[in-house]
């Protein structure tokens, strides 16, 4: 009977299924129980985990994409039902995150195509995860050093490689860090590679030849060839010093390989350097020093002639014209200096009268005490030359200013020849002219102006004392006022002018009193805008009452203001409106 009742209800359920399962899943068709638990949804995840293992495997994990995913129903993503072709592990390509997956892709991984790793035929989970599993081919090591590529390269690139030579038995330091692999490693197993130093560098032993050994590491670093650790200092018994420091080796041992005899005199190396020809002896060290040729300590100052100032610069050969030997030279200035002589001996030839050895122009010769003529401001730079035009300074020159600056006289003789009346040393502009000696003491703005502006020529005196003389383009009142803008205006400033108003008909009181003077005076000049006193000549516009009352407004109103108003009887009030009560 319960056998009959199972049966019905399969039959049952296999009546009402939706619609075919897919292929996988058609031999549980049949039975709905295999994926499904009557009246309880939740129970058929677990079913789906009994068939697909692996999946189960990575949730309980949390490995792979199942296994990092957010906790979900299988039925979510995998809905069947729909037809035995029906993709329903279906998913976009292009979105899909791989960081969910147990390989992060990185580098030149992310750029590859889907299919390149993901085979037609496989889950896409059975993709290969090992380098060895896609890069075989791309294998230059031919499988020698293994199968663990990323160990020593990234995912960049290939060459972008990383490998520690620090863990083999040949560190790399100096200049063998900088090396190419390929520079040693001969092929690409990378095995057997010469850890000795011939085995790489024979052929660069071009100065030795092998007479020193294999051992180059003895003398030589791993930083470069130059840089020995050979010490001549501790291994010879001739120390290095001053310029013998930085000469090349064989520049001394002249047979290759090193182990000959070198020399240790100077004359042994320097025979050929030696400008005196033996005649001074072979002991260059008496005077010359390792530091340079040119550098000598030989004491000048033991000598007849004590080298001073710019002597202790001269190159020795500047004196002493034959380098074979020192000795005779002679001690006289013109023995040297003759051609330097610009007074051609007019002055004998004891240069040391005047002159000093810190150089030509420092000279001993003071203008102040030992001329007529002291120099001061200007004058005290002003080159000897300058003044001294003729035969060089037995000239007589005149103390007068005009002697020598005639042509720079601007006033062209008109104000004398005694310069200094206005004038100092110091500059031609610096003058202390003072102009309150004259006839026009300068006030005001005049104290201010350039002389020029005033006078127009360097004569000065065809100037003129009159206001208009200089500012006529500047009368607002073209003329019409006269020609003594004194009269109003003052030197401090056209604006501060001090015209009184009670000197006319028309005194001004009131609001008159802080009134603009275009306010009455339309027109250009005050002559032309002549005006009677009579209120209506300004205030016709301001007139409420049209005129009914006549054009004597002063009758009722005062100057202050329009709305201050006198009642009969001399009171005042206001009027708020200003028009008659």
């Amino acid at each position: 009977m319960l056998l009959t009742m199972a049966a019905a209800a399969q039959s049952l359920e296999g009546a009402l299924m939706p619609g075919p399962v897919i292929a996988g899943h058609a031999k549980l068709e049949a039975d709905c129980g295999n994926c499904h638990v009557r009246f309880d949804r939740a129970a058929q995840d677990r079913l789906c985990m009994d068939c697909h293992k692996p999946v189960a495997a990575d949730v309980r994990a949390k490995q792979g994409f199942h296994g990092r995913i957010d906790a979900t129903t299988c039925r979510r993503c995998h809905t069947d039902h729909k037809g035995r072709e029906m993709r329903i592990a279906a998913f976009d390509e292009r979105t899909f995150d791989h960081a969910k997956s147990d390989f992060v892709l990185g580098g030149a991984h992310a750029k590859v195509v889907c299919k390149a790793c993901h085979v037609p035929g496989k889950r896409h989970a059975e993709a290969p995860g090992q380098c060895v599993d896609c890069h075989r081919k791309d294998d230059t090591h031919r499988g020698a050093l293994g199968a663990r590529c990323a160990d020593c390269h990234g995912e960049a690139s290939w060459k972008d490689a990383r490998f520690d030579h620090a863990t083999t038995r040949f560190a790399l330091a100096g200049g063998h860090a900088r090396a190419e692999c390929r520079a040693c490693h001969r092929d690409a197993t990378f095995r057997n590679a010469p850890t000795t130093c011939v085995g790489c560098h024979r052929s660069d032993d071009k100065v030795h030849r092998g007479r020193l050994g294999d051992r180059c590491d003895t003398c030589h670093g791993v930083r470069d060839w130059k840089s020995t650790t050979f010490q001549h200092d501790r291994d010879t018994k001739y120390a290095l010093k001053g310029r013998h420091r930085a000469v090349r080796c064989e520049a001394c041992h002249v047979a290759p390989g090193g182990r000959e005899k070198a020399p240790s005199t100077c004359i042994g190396c320097h025979r050929a350097d030696d400008k005196h020809q033996g005649s001074l002896g072979a002991a260059c060290a008496d005077c010359h020093v390792e530091r340079g040729w040119k550098e000598t300590r030989i004491d000048h100052d033991a000598t007849a002639f004590p080298l001073l100032d710019k002597h202790r610069n001269v190159e020795c050969k500047d004196c002493h014209r034959d380098s074979r030997s020192y000795r005779g030279t002679p001690v006289e200035c013109v023995a040297c200096h003759r051609k330097d002589d610009t007074h051609k001996a007019r002055y004998g030839e004891k240069c040391a009268t005047c002159h000093v050895a810190r150089g030509w122009r420092d000279i001993v010769f003071r203008h102040d005490r030992d001329a007529h003529f002291a120099l001061t401001g200007k004058h005290a730079t002003v080159k000897c030359d300058t003044c001294h035009t003729g035969s060089l300074h037995r000239d007589k020159l005149g103390t007068g200013c005009r002697a020598c600056h005639r042509k720079d006289d601007v006033h062209k003789g008109s104000l004398g020849e005694r310069c200094e009346t206005c004038h100092t040393d110091t500059s031609w502009k610096v003058a202390r002219f003072d102009h309150a000696r004259t006839r026009f003491a300068l006030l005001g703005r005049h104290a201010r102006i350039e002389c020029n502006a005033c006078h127009r020529s360097a004569v000065y005196r065809e100037a003129t004392r009159e206001c208009a003389g200089c500012h006529e383009a500047d009368d607002k009142h073209r003329g019409t006022l006269g020609r003594d803008c004194a009269a109003c205006h003052n030197a401090r400033d056209w604006r501060l002018w001090e015209f009184d108003h009670r000197q006319t008909s028309f005194a001004l009181d009131g609001a008159h009193a802080s009134t603009a003077c275009s306010t009455c005076h339309v027109a250009a000049g005050p002559k032309i805008a002549k005006l009677t006193g009579a209120c209506n000549d300004c205030h016709a516009r301001d007139d409420l009452h049209h005129g009914a009352f006549g054009p004597l407004c002063e009758r009722c109103h005062v100057t202050r203001s329009f709305k201050e108003i006198r009642m009969p009887g001399g009171a005042r009030r206001p009027d708020v409106a200003g028009r008659p009560r």
